[in-house]
């Protein structure tokens, strides 16, 4: 028995692969010229044909549906909205703590830096000349009598030791400087102008710092100099030069710090020379002076 060949029934053959593919394609092919033919109606039916009516009765059927899943979809939707809210807001926070902690670092490097400088003021305070206009006051003064020819460079204003004039007071325009009191007198005061050979200014370039002597110039009465002035300091044509008001132990500069002298015009410098050959043009116009302001030291307490 063992020995023995058990024939089984032979069951159906399968259908292939080919013929189901080939079923599957001819239902889509059937499923798309349906389609197809169901559009071409509803565009040429009317508004009231029967294609139109079951749309009507088939879109009346499905809105309990449709408003149904609006009312289950709603629900995710606010969720959703609501999740990306919250990451939006946490992004911003972020961003905004950032920002006030560098913020809040500048406010502090900022105040650090004004306490030093408050500080290196008050350590600078004892070589540190009175400054203008803060530590003056000005005597306003018409000019009665201006130099007559040849070398003479002063001019003669109204005001005097009566009204608290002093020797050797710097005196301005509105243009900036002028010169000094060189004679006082009861009601008037004799002034020097800067363009006199006998006169000079200490001062410096405000963009570089380059300290020297502003004096006369020999081209022409009108002309200044700024002399003095090494090599190795940088001035360069439209510097402003203003009076430098030095202070060196109990010995001061008579004209305070800042008050503007000139722009510069020309820069050059030779090889024998040991100063730099730097014109500036005065800002205030010598040969037309009809009114000044003479500088007086305020009291100090």
């Amino acid at each position: 028995m063992l020995g023995a060949h058990v024939r089984r029934p032979v069951t159906g053959k399968a259908p292939s692969r080919t013929t189901s593919a080939f079923r599957r394609r001819v239902a889509v092919g059937l499923l798309v010229l349906l389609a197809l033919l169901l559009m071409t109606f509803s565009f040429r039916q009317p508004d009231d044909g029967p294609i139109a009516s079951a749309q009507s009765t088939a879109a009346a059927m499905l809105r309990p549906f449709t408003v149904a899943g609006e009312r289950v979809a709603q629900p995710f939707r606010d969720v959703y909205g609501w999740a990306d809210s919250l990451l939006s807001a946490r992004s911003d926070a972020k961003k905004l703590r950032e920002e006030n902690a560098v913020l809040r670092q500048q406010a502090i490097q900022n105040q650090f830096a004004a306490n030093e400088n408050d500080t290196l003021k008050a350590l600078l305070a004892f070589r540190d000349g009175p400054r203008f206009p803060d530590d003056y006051k000005g005597i306003a003064a018409a000019v009665i009598a201006r130099p007559t020819g040849g070398y003479a460079q002063d001019v003669v204003v109204a005001v005097g030791s009566n009204d608290g004039v002093t020797l050797d007071a710097p005196v301005v325009t509105e243009d900036g400087f002028l010169g000094r009191v060189t004679r006082v007198y009861s009601r008037s005061a004799r002034v020097t102008l800067l363009t006199d050979e006998q006169l000079a200014v200490s001062a410096l370039d405000v963009k570089s710092g380059a300290a020297g002597i502003v004096k006369h110039g020999r081209a022409s009465a009108s002309t200044l100099i700024f002399d003095r002035v090494p090599k190795k300091l940088k001035v360069g044509v439209g510097d402003t030069i203003v009076t430098a008001g030095w202070r060196s132990s109990k010995l001061a500069s008579l004209y305070p710090r800042g008050i503007p002298i000139g722009r510069v015009t020309s820069v050059g410098q030779a090889d024998t020379d040991l100063w730099k050959q730097v014109q500036v043009e005065p800002f205030a116009d010598f040969d037309r002076v009809d009114a000044v302001l003479v500088l007086v030291r305020k009291e100090q307490p």
